[in-house]
């Protein structure tokens, strides 16, 4: 394949051993030809992040929230690096007065807030494993955490202690101490002290640590820091060892990378932290930010009131997952939609004149400041007017919200890629890049990429364009899953961690995720089928919003479960004369062979073959949703539990749909 241009080759593509699949060719960011990012200066922990930036901008903000006066929410208050650290200490002492040292582990369980952080560099600071605990792993969740990591003591939101005392007696094996971020009722206190355990409010904890002083342990970088516990789509949560290594290789190459873009975090950038702390997307880019001596705000908690709190906080940097983009995509087309037929005329005359001024390769400021200024500068003053790069990670971002969003918020929009094994960053896209729409980007300059061919899904990775397994090789990799080993050896092979995800390289280098290892089957006629490649095409229909596309190996065709966009829906059943509210529409027959219409539409367009169309459709009002354990609470699909849903859905189907 020709050079890329922002890529190097480091390796020659090789036959894999045993008979294997072949490797294609090794490569690196080209912003990596000289060597790997070097690490930041000092730094071999999660603790020495902090420590330094507290020696460097002791004064600077740090942690802020809204302040609530007269029960409405006012400006943000902040406490500085150095009264963060001084707290950090404090809770520190406390810890290791109650009996707890390095080593063990150290549940923090809640929404976002400045106490979350103060316990992470507690345990940072005293070599403990950081363990979040969340609830949207699925009911028991919670109680199976803390049981597999063996969790002595637990942070834990006030409103969340109701949920640990769910988990007794089973967790009480190995927790022994619980410190509510707030206040502690006296019957939960009845209720923890009954079954043997100490339990603390955050005023009262803190008390037990001001006359001690612990000394810190040495801290290595291979040391395990967090123990991020990831649903997957089957069976029990992995428990992913994460080292200071890691975490502070990832964020130099973090740092690096906007460096060679001329987007350099500063003491001044300030982040909106809601995305959870439990994930690695949010921690990794908390770490960067606290490296850099920038200020973290936190949201409220409420959906609702995000945009709110955007507007108070200004952030310069919004990270996002694809569901807040969409609905910012979505609020604002409705928007344009009722505006009248001039605002409209406008909004589309200057879309589609500075969209193709980027295409031409002018950057997002150079390509029509007068449409910035007049009409997109209500988009930017809703993200709070400071707004300079929008981030959107853990699952795909649909091509058409991202390209609206690069032209309009006048922002660089960037998609990234990576999984908690990977430490989050893996790949990202580049600012005032078009051809990177729909990409996830070239990888980070910290590194190495190969992909293997996967034969029985006709992906070969030396082809001339090259598709395979994406494998991952650089010290951002995990340190294996908690207690399970054989699990670590299935994808951490000779160095390389095998993702499952099915990537195509780009001409210039970026990677577009096009498929998913395991998410094929095979029809009765014997063909197989690369089931997320065709949801990713079928999913191109705008009169749709989410789609499950199923195929019996007994059968010879599929069908899918849709969630039709009720905007779109509604609008068709008033152009056609077809009467009743959105859930009488999904469930009439019209409306479902019109949604096939439109699915089979797409299709002819990108030459699927004839296995590949739809052939029936069940049309759900509901979104799919994590509540009814359908999706991960990175809204990837649990397929086995898709299944099980909608079992008897797909069986009226197969029943009711004319075989070819």
């Amino acid at each position: 394949m020709a050079q890329m241009k922002y890529l190097v080759e480091v390796e020659k593509a090789k036959e894999g051993g045993g008979g294997k699949p072949s490797m294609g060719p090794v490569y690196r960011s080209v912003f990596a030809k000289d060597g790997f990012a070097p690490l930041l200066p000092g730094m071999d922990s999660c603790w020495d992040i902090f420590r330094t930036s507290v020696e460097k901008y002791p004064n600077s903000r740090m942690l802020g929230r809204r302040k609530i006066v007269n029960g409405k929410a006012d400006k943000y208050e902040w406490q500085t690096y150095k009264e963060v650290y001084d707290l950090v200490i404090n809770v520190g002492n406390s810890i290791r007065s109650c009996g707890v040292e390095p080593g063990d582990k150290c549940g923090i369980y809640g929404a976002n807030c400045p106490e979350w952080i103060i316990s992470m560099e507690a345990c940072n600071a005293h070599g403990l494993y950081c363990v979040p605990l969340y609830d949207t792993l699925g009911a028991g969740a919670v109680e199976y955490i803390i049981c597999h990591s063996e969790v002595s003591i637990a942070f834990s939101e006030e409103k969340k202690i109701p949920e640990l005392l769910k988990t007794f007696p089973n967790s009480t094996q190995y927790l022994k101490r619980i410190v509510s971020f707030g206040e502690v009722t006296q019957e939960q206190r009845e209720e923890i002290v009954k079954f043997g355990l100490e339990v603390y409010s955050w005023d009262d904890f803190l008390k037990l640590g001001e006359d001690k002083h612990y000394d810190l342990p040495l801290k290595k970088k291979s040391d395990i820091c967090t123990i991020m516990y990831t649903s997957g789509t089957t069976g029990d949560p992995k428990g992913v060892m994460i080292s200071n290594d890691s975490i502070v290789t990832i964020v130099s190459g973090v740092k690096a990378l906007l460096e060679n873009v001329n987007e350099k975090l500063t003491t001044e950038d300030v982040y909106l932290s809601y995305l959870p702390l439990a994930h690695i997307f949010d921690r990794v880019i908390e770490e960067f930010f606290i490296s850099q001596g920038a200020s973290i705000g936190f949201w409220r908690g409420d959906v609702k009131l995000l945009l709110e709190d955007i507007g108070e906080l200004k952030p310069t940097i919004f990270c996002a997952v694809p569901r807040v983009l969409d609905r910012i995509y979505s609020g604002l087309t409705q928007k344009i939609a009722a505006g009248g037929l001039l605002k409209k005329t406008l909004f589309n005359v200057a879309y589609s004149y500075k969209f193709n001024y980027m295409k031409k390769g002018n950057t997002h400021f150079d390509a029509s400041p007068l449409s910035d200024k007049v009409v997109f500068n209500k988009v930017r003053q809703g993200l709070g007017g400071n707004v300079r790069l929008i981030l959107s990670g853990a699952a795909p971002l649909a091509t058409h919200v991202e390209a609206f969003l690069r032209v309009v918020s006048c922002a660089h929009v960037l998609q990234g890629y990576g999984l908690t094994e990977t430490c989050a960053g893996t790949f990202v896209s580049l600012p005032n890049e078009i051809s990177m729409l729909g990409t996830v980007g070239p990888p980070l300059p910290n590194v190495d990429i190969c992909l293997e061919s996967v034969p029985e899904m006709n992906y070969d990775a030396r082809a001339s364009i090259p598709r395979g397994e994406i494998c991952i090789r650089g010290n951002t990799l995990f340190s294996g899953y908690y207690k399970r080993e054989d699990l670590t050896k299935e994808v951490l092979i000779d160095g390389w961690f095998h993702t499952g995800d099915i990537g195509e390289w780009q001409p210039d280098g970026s990677m577009k995720i096009v498929d998913r290892k395991k998410n094929i089957f095979k029809l009765s006629q014997g063909e197989y089928v690369a089931v997320e490649n065709l949801e990713n095409i079928y999913g191109l229909v705008s009169d749709i919003d989410s789609i499950w596309v199923y195929g019996n190996s007994f059968e010879s065709f599929l069908v899918a479960v849709v969630n039709p966009n009720q905007q779109a829906l509604e609008h068709w059943a008033q152009e056609n004369g077809v009467s009743g509210d959105f859930k009488s529409l999904c469930e009439n027959p019209k409306a479902k062979q019109y949604v096939l219409g439109e699915l089979a539409k797409i299709g002819k367009e990108k030459k699927l073959k004839g296995f590949e169309f739809i052939k029936a459709v069940h049309l759900d009002p509901r979104p799919f949703d994590i509540e009814r354990d359908l999706l991960t609470p990175t809204y990837k699909k649990k397929r086995p539990q898709f299944l099980k849903y909608y079992q008897n859905v797909i069986d009226n189907m197969y029943k009711g749909a004319s075989k070819p």
